[in-house]
């Protein structure tokens, strides 16, 4: 197989062993990985029931697809008490783009950053890492703090950033979409830090376009 230019996600779920819904928490799984094949047009595979990886051929929307992931993951939660999230550790570079569920058969130091940015986040408090082919440390700065503002997301923020990741739409027709008010939409958005979250997504897809767009 011919490398080519991807962004790879390596991810588990937080606290897995604690979750007493397995099976919401399996379906809530499934349903976004499904989700990311057809919105970004990436390959996906699960591993040791809560792990999962996917390979987008577009490396600029890396970090948008893992954002929309925890997004997912959180509106799905069963409660404010038990809020459903994943560490994910995203890596720009080349490889291969296996099959749906074949991964395992993938080739590219990518994968093996990817993975190596996920061991070192369950060492920690954080649930994002970013790993380019030459470190960035303003990357990795910036994904700290877009990390931490998602850490305080609840429910409704999640659910609004779910559906705004999806459709670039204003808040009048993100509000019909959802049936709430208007005024409701711009609350949870700016609860959300959603213009911060926004431009750092924009940032970031430009700068990782750039990088992988080098003369090498």
């Amino acid at each position: 197989m011919n490398e080519i230019p991807l962004g790879v996600l390596t991810g588990d779920i937080v606290g897995s062993r604690r979750i007493e819904d397995a099976a919401g928490l399996d379906k809530a799984l499934t349903s976004t990985l499904s989700l990311l094949e057809t919105q970004y047009a990436a390959r996906v595979d699960r591993y040791r029931g809560d792990g999962f990886q996917v390979a987008l051929p577009s490396p600029g929307q890396a970090m948008m697809a893992a954002v929309l992931t925890r997004a997912a993951l959180i509106r799905h939660s069963p409660s404010r008490r038990e809020t459903w999230d994943a560490r994910i550790a995203v890596a720009v570079g080349t490889g291969d783009l296996p099959e749906t569920g074949r991964f395992a058969s993938a080739n590219g130091e990518i994968y093996v950053r990817s993975g190596q940015a996920l061991d070192a986040l369950s060492e920690g408090d954080a649930r994002f890492a970013l790993s380019l082919p030459q470190a960035d440390d303003s990357l990795a700065l910036l994904t700290r703090f877009a990390d931490a503002v998602l850490q305080g997301w609840t429910h409704n923020a999640a659910e609004t950033i779910y559906w705004r990741l999806q459709h670039a739409e204003t808040q009048k027709a993100l509000a019909e979409r959802l049936g709430r008010a208007q005024p409701t939409i711009h609350q949870r958005l700016h609860a959300a830090r959603w213009p911060l979250i926004e431009d750092y997504l924009v940032h970031v897809g430009q700068r990782i376009t750039a990088v992988m767009e080098a003369p090498r």
